[in-house]
């Protein structure tokens, strides 16, 4: 079994804390910009522990976990502020692959049979920690056995040095382990956690600390024989076709939304750097020496997809892109436009992403006689009154033999519910990602 690093995010008043007892602020106190930090750097899941007081609250924090969601490709598994399974739906929307119920409250495990056949046991997890001497046992380990996907644990160093095994004889779940204090434990140590055959993946203050090279940390433990998330290139140096300075040509995009944003060259040693660290590595042929994007600007390109072209002389990089790809400050160095033909714009997602900025634009900028602005005058009951009727329309068109008529009625209907996106503050960012995590 791969194990995973995991990073931690406590959540309260809004803002990233130090811990679970400690309120004080940590690090920039982002929430979201830690996570896409984390997730970045190499971190291969996020447990969020919110730590709110009351419902008001509890709403701002699952804002905070929705914006994340929004930021990171890497799993999220939120806890805290769980009390009736409306919660355990609320945190699963916001875009958490899993709902962690709280052991020592009775009514989360009352609820757990019914939130595991309700949304699917691989949606549930349940966090027990034995600092307060809470184990599994009799029928209640049986249940949450039963129900339940996984186990987070909370424990110290004292706990685990006192007696390991009972860690890894804790349950029959895949175990994250969350060791407070664990800066105190050795490389061999932490090692022997990840070996447990039950532990699936381990959590440390060390990786909450954003100076951690993450990445760095996984090879460390690999070369220890723990098998855990790196990039492995199918690719050697050698199969490729460097020109004549040895070198090749990269083409960079959004890994997100297939923008291309730069093109640069790589050596061999860059392109190992690349694929050893995550983060972008060059061959400045200015400079002649080794450059990683965003050393001096900030704005770090990490790897997500590195392809080979048919010849196996370019390269084709896919990254997460921190501000400007050029030295310029535009997003993309290719901002400047020599030749175009002036046709219609046919790819899907950015024809409606242009007709949502258009909207987007209307509710910022009103102009008279404009229909949107019409809508949003009138407010949330006028417009949903709209998505209702072109709804209707869509099922009336459908009886009818011609397909035209469908194809209108639900270009009508995609505007109005457009309109309810821009209401209610959501995008088509937010939509995609929703269908992709279905």
């Amino acid at each position: 079994m791969q194990k995973k690093l995991v990073s931690a995010i406590f959540l309260k008043n809004g803002k990233a804390v130090s811990s679970l007892e400690d309120s004080a602020v940590f690090a920039s106190g982002d929430p979201v910009q830690l996570a896409e930090d984390y997730g970045n750097r190499g971190a291969d899941a996020l447990l969020v522990f919110d730590e709110s007081r009351g419902d008001a609250e509890h709403d701002e924090s699952l804002t905070l976990i929705r914006k994340m969601a929004r930021k990171v490709d890497i799993p999220m598994y939120g806890f805290g502020n769980i009390n009736r399974p409306e919660d355990v739906k609320k945190i699963l929307y916001a875009g958490c692959k899993a709902a962690v119920l709280n052991f020592s409250k009775q009514s989360n495990i009352d609820m757990l049979e019914e939130v595991s056949k309700r949304f699917g046991k691989e949606k549930i997890a349940v966090c027990i920690d034995t600092r307060k001497g809470e184990v599994l046992e009799g029928e209640t380990r049986k249940k949450v056995e039963t129900y339940a996907g996984g186990l987070v644990v909370i424990s110290d160093v004292f706990l685990f040095r006192k007696d390991k095994m009972q860690l890894a004889s804790l349950s029959d779940l895949p175990l994250t382990v969350f060791i407070y204090g664990s800066e105190e434990l050795s490389m061999e140590e932490k090692t022997d956690i990840l070996e447990m055959s039950a532990v699936a993946g381990f959590c440390e203050n060390v990786l909450r600390d954003p100076e951690t090279d993450i990445m760095e940390l996984k090879h460390s433990f690999r070369g220890k024989g723990v098998d855990l998330n790196t990039f492995e290139s199918t690719f050697r140096w050698s199969d490729l076709r460097p020109n004549a300075d040895g070198l090749i040509p990269v083409v960079v995009q959004d890994y997100r939304n297939d923008e291309v944003l730069m093109v640069a060259y790589m050596n061999e040693e860059a392109y190992l750097t690349t694929v050893k660290s995550g983060r972008m590595t060059y061959f400045s042929r200015s400079r002649q020496k080794l450059w990683v994007k965003g050393e001096t600007s900030g704005h770090f390109q990490y790897l997500k997809e590195l392809r080979v072209d048919c010849d196996e002389d370019t390269l084709l990089a896919k990254v997460s892109q921190i501000g400007a790809a050029c030295h310029t400050g535009n997003r993309s160095c290719f901002y400047r436009t020599a030749v175009k033909k002036d046709t219609e714009e046919r790819n899907p997602m950015r024809v409606l992403e242009e007709v949502y900025g258009v909207i987007e634009d209307r509710k910022v900028h009103p102009k008279e006689g404009s229909y949107t602005n019409y809508l949003f005058d009138k407010g949330i009951d006028k417009i949903l009154k709209k998505c209702g009727e072109e709804a209707a329309e869509i099922i009336i068109a459908a009886k009818n033999p011609n397909p035209e008529e469908v194809k209108y009625e639900m270009a009508d209907f995609l505007y109005h519910m457009m309109v309810l996106m821009s209401e209610k503050g959501v995008t088509w960012s937010d939509i995609t990602e929703e269908l992709a995590n279905r």
